[in-house]
């Protein structure tokens, strides 16, 4: 189905050459270099050199689990007004505290926000934040910078990126984002989906086919060639927004008619513009997708790449979901999570549908689910099927055209705008239970599993159409192309009137007598301390696992409430991970200000090891894992570290760049050790990391300290900007503007 070509390729008269074979000479390839779609939107956007960049954003967006914190981070830092667009959404926690008003006094915070700096405020199951930015914001050739992960606007021209919130932070202070330029992969599409296979079945088959290797890895993806012309707006944006998942750094399409009507469409015709390569163009490698070859996929827990056909799981679900057995009773650390019984008379049964949010709830998902249920039954068992439309637009639009009918018709519950299912703040899964659903991820505990209760769940990713072909079949697992249905929808209809009448729009527009309305969960950062000059670290947690997710770092779902309180919030810090991770890195910062009051460490860090620790010194706790931070944004997976005293990350690689950027922009050290040779309670000492920090040394020599033990070890931290090692040294990103 997808083919992978590594080291350069040329693409030129629609078809891709590789380099090796098109013997370009070198003037024609540093020609070819800047003529992908990717480099020309970067450097219109770049205040830096060729390959140093800095780049300025046209907008933000953010959603309200993070825009509280990016605010108050900003407004610490000196924020006067918004100085490009800022859109704050509501779609994370939507849903009201049960038993108080803690999610609702952070809408109003955000509301309030919005009139005094001059942003725009989206209320409360209106849209979620992607398809709102669609449908409003995307502009071809334009770049938009989000603190949600899954910021992926390039099937509509634009070059969008998710990042932790302190990135968004310097946008609002006119600072830029700096990066070396990245490579950039072609993704060329060819051939035509066959009925019934749907835009996750294309994006599961792709993060398979990249994620594990780290193909993509931080790279930009370019999609381009003739399969594109056979894909709708809501198929391209379907894919585009699991791009995420690849640990891909951002992506862009060429864009055509289809994109254009899109435009019109949502009468915005001025924001688009025809955008393909230049030819020849070259390429840092290349995925090539043969759409005609893509089959229903399935992602199996606990993670998007975990991929196979349907059919090929089906035919060995015992086998398959033995191995997942495994992996969720090391989670719980006994043997009472079952999926093998799901298996009956060589049919899977699952317990939960749920087609939502930016990837599952579009238009044309929803309208082909209900033509697929049309006169059929979810059924009055165990199954259940929940829809909940991306927007008020799209809802109304389904509405309009009967598909909201014959979906409740069928026994499907129709919902508002909302990404709670998507992270564990809605239709949590039963113990035990096997729920498939087209949304955005499926990583372990990430939708409301508890272990530490004996609670877990298991979520698999699958198309709508495919969700819907299971429902029809009373929850036993059916591929869509093994329903007969009718493909051909109702023309989609774009209501402007429903945000016009609204959506706050204040952007440009800041009230400097407008008072931001603070609830009392709402609160600032505690005072984090600059790096002194030496280091001494205790790890407090070690983490085995080949890959740890934000989720893991902090959980989604019941932290919602408090993600706007960072003392609370720090409270369920690897709660589901390590339970004692909290409680030891409070001790070590208890330590840590021991000494700082006695102008002594504790008597039981002396003498451990012979080794004089100097006076002059920052003390604290760490994390040890293989390779973290994959998955979400949320620069919360970071900063509650940092509120318990966290100093540094000990990996053999970061997952993403974002995680790292918040590691850095919260003060720590992304510390890299080749190997995993950590135990709890180990020291790690580095003497003078100050001036080596800021003379730009990559390398830290280290003590390590195991007991009575000392190995010399040596750390890399790998290429930091002067910014970045003035942050570090600053303590956070907040003392450094301060200092600014």
């Amino acid at each position: 189905m997808i083919k992978l070509i590594k080291g350069g390729v040329y693409y030129s008269e629609g078809k891709l050459l590789k380099e090796n074979v098109a013997f370009m000479v070198e003037s024609k390839k540093l020609k070819a270099i800047k003529g992908t779609l990717a480099y020309g939107i970067l450097q219109s956007h770049n205040k830096g050199d060729d390959n140093n960049l800095k780049i300025s954003f046209d907008e933000l967006v953010s959603h309200d689990i993070t825009y509280v914190g990016i605010i108050q981070t900003a407004k610490a830092s000196g924020l006067k007004e918004f100085p490009l667009p800022y859109t704050l959404t509501n779609c994370h926690n939507s849903l009201c505290a049960v038993g108080g008003t803690v999610n609702s006094d952070d809408h109003l915070f955000g509301l309030t926000a919005a009139k005094k700096y001059g942003g725009n405020y989206v209320p409360p199951h209106l849209a979620v934040i992607h398809q709102f930015m669609r449908e409003t914001s995307a502009k071809c050739g334009s770049m938009i910078l989000g603190s949600d992960s899954h910021t992926r606007y390039g099937a509509f021209g634009t070059m969008a990126i998710g990042e932790g919130g302190p990135e968004l932070v310097k946008q609002l202070l006119c600072k830029t984002y700096d990066i070396n330029r990245p490579e950039v992969i072609a993704v060329y599409l060819k051939g035509k989906l066959k009925k019934g296979v749907g835009p996750h079945d294309v994006a599961i088959a792709l993060i398979g086919a990249t994620f594990k290797s780290g193909f993509v890895k931080n790279k930009v993806l370019e999609f381009i060639g003739p399969g594109i012309k056979n894909l709708s707006m809501d198929y391209r944006s379907g894919i585009d927004v699991m791009t995420t998942e690849t640990s891909c750094l951002s992506t862009i399409w060429e864009t055509d008619e289809i994109t254009e009507e899109y435009y019109r469409q949502h009468e915005r015709e001025s924001d688009f513009k025809p955008m393909h390569p230049s030819d020849p163009a070259y390429y840092d490698g290349a995925v090539v997708v043969d759409l005609s070859t893509i089959e229903p996929m399935i992602a199996l827990p606990f993670h998007p790449s975990n991929a196979y056909t349907i059919k090929e799981f089906k035919d060995n679900a015992q086998d398959i979901l033995a191995e997942i057995e495994k992996a969720g009773n090391k989670l719980l650390k006994n043997a009472s999570f079952s999926l093998r019984d799901k298996v009956k008379n060589k049919n899977v049964y699952v317990s939960q549908g749920i087609i939502a949010g930016c990837a599952g709830g579009s238009y044309e998902n929803i309208a082909e689910c209900a033509e697929i249920l049309r006169g059929k039954s979810c059924g009055n068992g165990e199954f259940e099927l929940s829809v909940y439309p991306q927007s008020q637009p799209v809802f109304k639009s389904l509405c309009d055209n009967g598909y909201a009918s014959t979906l409740m018709s069928s026994g499907a519950i129709m919902k508002t705008a909302f990404c709670g299912p998507c992270f564990g703040a809605g239709d949590t899964p039963s113990n035990n239970g096997l729920s498939i659903r087209h949304t955005t991820r499926n990583f372990e505990n990430r939708e409301g599993s508890k272990p530490s209760e004996g609670q877990l769940s298991a979520v698999a990713l699958m198309d709508a159409r495919s969700i819907a072909a299971t429902a029809a079949n009373g929850g036993v697992l059916t591929p869509a192309t093994e329903i007969e249905y009718t493909k051909k929808i109702k023309k989609y209809y774009f209501d402007k009137s429903i945000y016009e009448n609204r959506v706050y729009y204040g952007a440009g527009k800041p009230d400097k007598n407008a008072q931001v309305v603070y609830g009392p969960n709402i609160t600032d950062w505690p005072e984090q301390i600059a790096l002194s000059k030496n280091l001494l670290i205790k790890v407090v947690s070690v983490i085995s696992d080949s890959v740890t997710t934000t989720d893991e770092l902090i959980p989604s779902g019941e932290t919602s409430s408090y993600r706007s309180n960072p003392i609370r919030l720090a409270e369920f810090a690897l709660s589901r991970k390590d339970p004692l991770y909290v409680q030891e890195a409070k001790q070590v910062k208890a330590d840590e200000q021991t000494r700082r009051d006695e102008g002594i460490l504790p008597e039981s860090l002396l003498g451990k090891s012979g080794i004089e620790i100097p006076a002059e010194i920052s003390y604290g706790s760490c994390v040890v894992a293989q390779k973290i931070g994959d998955g979400s944004a949320r620069e919360q997976a970071v900063s509650c570290q940092r509120v318990l005293g966290g100093v540094a990350n000990i990996a053999v690689e970061y997952a993403t760049k974002r995680y790292r950027s918040n590691l850095i922009n919260w003060g720590m050290l992304p510390l890299i050790c080749c190997k995993q040779n950590f135990t709890k309670g180990d020291y790690v000492y580095i003497p003078d990391v100050a001036k080596l920090i800021k003379d730009g040394k990559g390398l830290l020599p280290a003590k390590l300290i195991s007991g009575k033990k000392v190995k010399d070890i040596e750390f890399n931290i790998g290429e930091l900007t002067e910014e970045e090692r003035n942050i570090i040294l600053s303590g956070c990103l907040i003392n450094y503007n301060k200092n600014n």
